[in-house]
């Protein structure tokens, strides 16, 4: 029977010697002496590598030698206390053999590598200490949304990458379409036939789960969607992602407040969570990428969230002395260099804003009874802003409709999501996260492609 290996992680970990561990690993160093060498292992389940010690002796000496960073080796020893400084245990080596050779070309080398070199072999860039970091949390941080959710009673809905519908009404969509680009088939009046399509009509990949989310929550009760999401904005700043995913939950018999809550709630959750799981990772953050990253998170944790009126923040905003790269006007969106005012210098806590102007928000949030706003919320934290933005739905059916009129949007066509509103309508809100810039908040890395494995930016892929 094969022998299991290791996981260095585990290793690391250990309280007391083991003999004939089995370690499997990629080679970060090699240091040589007369008659034995050092090796660094590291097999990314954690930050530290663990050094192996290989004496002349010992089986696969000669054929490792000379081994190359980037190598991938087995060993078999035993787990030993460690003659060094700053580790705990060591290996020493029984058996070393090769299991797959690095060359001389190997870009990983013992140096400061920059962050645009890295995107550039971002098949390799998990090996380097940030990134490995980087995606470790990002799994941990995904499996604490999920847990929240689930431990909430919350139901998890599948909802379509390919729709028909754009929910935000922005038109930054991706077609999809089996079409011949070359000579494609046109109607009479020179448009092209849809009607020979593969789905006979335009569609596209999804902006959001949200519209589809509120058919389940008016079932389920309570539902969450966490999936990819794609955006055709030809934006190339360090915040925006042509495809990223997103965390959108949606709850039957809530109004905004109940809304607020949720999504305050949520935020700490997992920030606390992933400070709780993630210290190693976090620690290589807090040292090399943000000082002030620790810092930031646990106000976040520790301070109960303020919550300030839209109308209300412009008259903050309006009353300070600071000078300001966007305007500050009533009917406009907060910008971020608003929102980070009111965290970091204002409230000195985490922000919710509600009751936005009706006229920059989409067609499905409920308005409000003074006819000027609408019932959405943003959730701002520092350093970044705005974290999450959410609104209690628009129940009524004469409402929604005239809203839909109003934004130029086909009845027919989302005529599924009337009929929510004809059977059995209830007051019912939710919210949506980016979870790309919710990673970018808790590791302080601040461009998105240095948190999403392979990204899709525009004219990249």
């Amino acid at each position: 029977m094969t022998q299991e290996r290791a996981e260095i992680a585990s290793l690391l970990e250990s309280e007391s010697e083991r003999k004939d561990v089995l370690i499997q690993g990629w080679v970060r160093t090699r240091r040589d002496s007369k008659s034995f060498f050092f090796l660094e292992l590291n097999d990314g389940s954690c930050l530290k590598n663990i050094q192996v010690v290989v004496t002349g002796e010992t089986p696969g000496y000669e054929e490792l030698k000379a081994v190359r960073t980037g190598a991938s080796v087995s060993v078999l020893g035993d787990l030993v206390p460690s003659q060094g400084k700053g580790q705990k245990w060591e290996a020493a080596a029984k058996e070393i053999s090769l299991i797959g050779d690095s060359c001389e070309t190997y870009p990983l080398q013992k140096k400061r590598h920059s962050m645009e070199f890295l995107r550039e072999i971002s098949h390799l860039r998990p090996r380097a200490n940030l990134f490995g970091a980087v995606f470790r949390v990002r799994s941990r941080l995904s499996f604490a949304i999920h847990r929240f959710f689930q431990e909430h009673g919350f139901f998890y809905v599948n909802t379509p990458i390919i729709t028909a519908s754009d929910c935000e009404g922005a038109g930054d969509l991706f077609k999809v379409t089996t079409l011949d680009m070359h000579e494609p088939p046109r109607s009479e009046d020179g448009l092209l036939d849809f009607s020979q399509d593969f789905f006979s009509q335009p569609t596209y990949l999804t902006v959001s789960g949200q519209l589809e989310g509120e058919a389940f929550a008016t079932s389920l009760g309570k539902i969450y969607t966490f999936g990819p999401t794609f955006r055709a904005e030809n934006s190339n700043t360090s915040r925006h992602a042509s495809e990223f995913w997103m965390v959108e939950p949606e709850i039957a018999f809530c109004d905004l407040e109940q809304d607020m809550g949720w999504a305050e709630d949520f935020v700490k959750w997992v920030i606390k969570d992933i400070l709780d799981y993630c210290q190693d990772d976090l620690s290589l953050f807090f040292q090399f990428v943000d000082k002030t990253l620790e810092e930031r998170l646990k106000f976040v944790v520790e301070r109960p969230f303020h919550r300030v009126s839209y109308t209300e923040a412009i008259h903050i905003l309006h009353n300070s002395d600071k000078k300001w790269e966007y305007p500050v006007m009533w009917g406009a969106n907060l910008q971020s260099e608003h929102e980070r005012f009111l965290t970091e210098e204002h409230f000195k806590s985490p922000v919710t804003v509600y009751d936005y102007p009706r006229d920059v928000k989409p067609f499905y949030m409920r308005g409000n009874d003074d006819g000027e706003t609408v019932a959405a919320m943003d959730v701002l934290v520092p350093g970044i802003g705005e974290i999450i933005g959410g609104s209690q739905r628009e129940e009524r059916l004469d409402r929604l409709l005239d809203n839909m009129k109003a934004h130029g949007i086909s009845h027919e066509e989302y005529s599924w999501y009337v009929d929510l509103r004809r059977y059995g309508s209830v007051p019912h809100a939710g919210f949506g996260l980016g979870f790309e810039r919710l990673l970018m908040f808790v590791t302080g890395v601040a461009n998105i492609r240095d948190v999403i494995p392979f990204a899709r930016t525009p004219g990249t892929v």
